[in-house]
């Protein structure tokens, strides 16, 4: 049996990791070493079914567990720029509520690199199956719990840009954050107060080939007490 005083000392010690990951942010939530974080959870998709090319499309919310994915949320405004999704703007809230794309235009399931591999794309508004539509699209994340920090991979970018806009469960805006030049990349972002209240993030992006999700950690290291 771990004596309480250790599950205390643990959660402090996670408490310290996230604040001190953010130490140096000024905004609501930072960009910080994905290795900095001591996150528990995490989806890669490779139990999904896919397959190469356009992969597998899913006309409507996919739920994995912790997380469900979508393309934004209630409320929230879809424009594009370019070939390529745009969402802005607060969703409606509480209570926070995921929506998938139009049909053809949300996501799909893809080998990436392998079989062994499936990452997440999100179709744009020329429309599945088409190339040009492919990782053109927005993914919007709903965790089933709040959290204070998150991790994901981007794959094939191509030096374009992202923006991320994090939300918490009531449907306010914690903030948006710019991604870029991208490439392969991992990311990690924590709440410089350590607050656990993203309920949910979108990702957008303005790469030329489009980008695509995998990845995906959260999940703070449980309270042992």
């Amino acid at each position: 049996m771990i004596p309480k005083r250790t599950s205390l000392w643990c959660s402090a010690c996670a408490a310290l990791v996230l604040a001190d990951a953010a130490a140096a942010c000024d905004t609501p939530v930072c960009v910080v070493d994905p290795d900095t974080l001591a996150l528990t959870r995490i989806i890669t998709f490779d139990d999904q079914p896919a397959s190469f090319g356009p992969g597998i499309h899913h006309d409507t919310v996919l739920e994995l567990n912790g997380a469900r994915f979508g393309e934004r949320f209630s409320g929230q405004s879809l424009g594009t720029m370019g070939t390529h999704d745009n969402v802005t703007g607060a969703a409606l809230g509480p209570p926070l509520v995921l929506i998938a794309g139009d049909p053809g235009q949300n996501l799909a399931l893809v080998h990436m690199g392998g079989a062994a591999r499936t990452v997440l794309v999100g179709y744009g508004t020329a429309g599945f199956p088409k190339r040009d539509a492919q990782g053109e699209g927005a993914i919007a994340v709903q965790f089933d719990r709040d959290q204070p920090a998150l991790a994901f991979d981007l794959r094939g970018g191509e030096g374009g840009t992202a923006q991320v806009q994090f939300l918490r469960r009531d449907g306010s805006s914690l903030g948006t954050l710019q991604l870029g030049p991208l490439g392969e990349d991992s990311f990690g972002f924590s709440r410089s107060d350590g607050a656990s209240d993203i309920a949910g993030f979108v990702l957008s992006n303005f790469d030329d080939q489009g980008l695509a999700l995998d990845n995906l950690r959260f999940g703070p290291p449980p309270d042992l007490g």
